[in-house]
């Protein structure tokens, strides 16, 4: 199997790298980040996918900025929506499996039970608004599988794991926001979902939610990760948390106060969401492995 990989340096790119060269030595990976494709030039990304003919197109790449996003709208649609256009079409010309990354942003977070795939989307920031669009735009080709996810974290890019473990070495407390709740979610497990939906014998294809189990607030969250980065040795001292609601944290792009999605669909198709907990202490081991 041939795969044209997109995104490639970042936290679900670098882990389905990982889980190729560890596991899948016989699949033919093309790796490419923005410095060797820019899929936004749809001649470049039709010019790239006749010369490898994958089997596969996964697109891993996003404009994740969701603050900046509400001041570059066009940056974020040239990269969520466009980009995604012209993959899905090379993809749909050449007759490759196309698999696109979306998120839970692409609902208002207004709901006390878990979002199912065909609720209403009502995005409320530029970021959702561009990433539904751009789900739109991957389902141009036929045979395509959109991964609506939630909240990633890993031992690559930036993320929340990262964020908390810096500002706990730096400062002895902490305000963190308790009134928003969603599902983390590890790159790892991405990349393994989505190894196992190109390999599947019949691949699903239409609009999934895939996210880690357990669903907390990110003061949770955060709590969490700090007492684990104590035990692990990363941290010398536990900072005092202050739980603190979303009015006293404003942000240029509102979030979504509910983001669980229910994963009753992808388990039916025969993928099964696991736990996050577990990947923060793996994440940790990593992070303090990585240290000199």
């Amino acid at each position: 199997m041939k795969v044209l990989l997109t995104g490639a340096s970042g936290q679900v790119g670098s882990c389905f790298q990982d889980l190729v060269s560890k596991k899948y030595p016989q699949m033919t990976l093309l790796a490419t980040d923005r410095s060797q494709l820019d899929i936004t030039d749809a001649a470049a990304v039709d010019r790239v996918v006749a010369q490898f003919q994958p089997n596969v197109i996964f697109n891993a790449a996003a404009y994740t900025a969701v603050d900046r996003a509400e001041s570059d709208p066009e940056g974020a649609w040239s990269v969520n929506v466009q980009a995604v256009e012209n993959l899905s079409l090379a993809a749909q010309r050449h007759h490759a499996f196309f698999v696109h990354i979306s998120t839970d942003y692409v609902f208002n977070g207004e709901a006390d039970k878990p979002w199912v795939e065909d609720h209403p989307c009502d995005p409320q920031s530029v970021y959702g608004s561009t990433k539904l669009a751009g789900e739109k735009a991957a389902q141009v080709c036929d045979q395509t599988i959109v991964l609506r996810t939630s909240w990633v974290f890993s031992e690559y890019g930036n993320n929340f794991v990262k964020t908390m473990l810096r500002l706990g070495k730096e400062r002895p407390e902490l305000s963190i926001i308790d009134d928003q709740r969603g599902c983390p979610t590890y790159a790892g497990d991405i990349a393994n979902a989505v190894m196992q939906i190109i390999c599947a014998d019949e691949r699903p294809t239409g609009v999934y939610h895939y996210s880690g189990l357990g669903e907390i607030s990110w003061f949770g969250f955060a709590e969490t990760i700090l007492q684990k980065a104590c035990t692990h040795g990363l941290l010398a001292k536990m900072p005092e948390l202050k739980p603190i609601p979303t009015t006293q944290y404003p942000t240029p792009a509102k979030r979504p106060k509910y983001s669980v999605m229910s994963t009753k669909k992808i388990v039916a198709a025969g993928i099964k969401p696991v736990s996050w907990l577990p990947s923060v202490d793996l994440v940790l081991q990593k992070l303090k492995s990585s240290l000199p």
